[in-house]
């Protein structure tokens, strides 16, 4: 059998690579480290975790969680309908059915693919952090 030739199957991917749009980073001076807020990278936009206000209940932590989810989400034109995934993150699975039923009420069926997870801790104290990715 013959081998392929490298270079025929790097051009394309070469090729795919300068055709696609550069990145725009979205940036958040309030971010607790050195990273973007989100990334647009063609009709994906990808946000960075987002966590909400700390120090009161739980369900208040969410919300605030999703409020930032979405004013970042609409610096980039959009709003919780164009998401198609989202990674959870609680520090007590407890938490599990409360953080649902808010979650629930923000986000409209079909629900985006998701993951949840225990993590024994997040920054700045926070109880729960949530990620997405959205299309425009």
């Amino acid at each position: 059998m013959p081998r392929p030739n490298r270079l025929a199957l790097a051009v394309p991917l070469l090729l795919a690579a300068c055709a696609a749009p550069a990145p725009e980073f979205l940036v958040d001076e309030a971010a607790l480290g050195p990273y973007s807020s989100g990334v647009v990278v063609g009709d994906l936009v990808l946000l960075s975790g987002k966590i909400g206000e700390r120090g009161g209940t739980f369900e208040h932590e969410v919300e605030t969680c999703l409020d930032a989810v979405e004013r970042d989400l609409s610096r980039a034109g959009l709003s919780l309908a164009e998401v198609v995934e989202a990674r959870v993150y609680l520090t007590d699975m407890a938490r599990y059915g409360d953080f649902n039923a808010i979650y629930g009420r923000r986000f409209r069926s079909p629900y985006p693919a998701r993951t949840c997870v225990a993590v024994l801790a997040l920054p700045g104290e926070a109880r729960v952090e949530v990620q997405v990715a959205a299309r425009r």
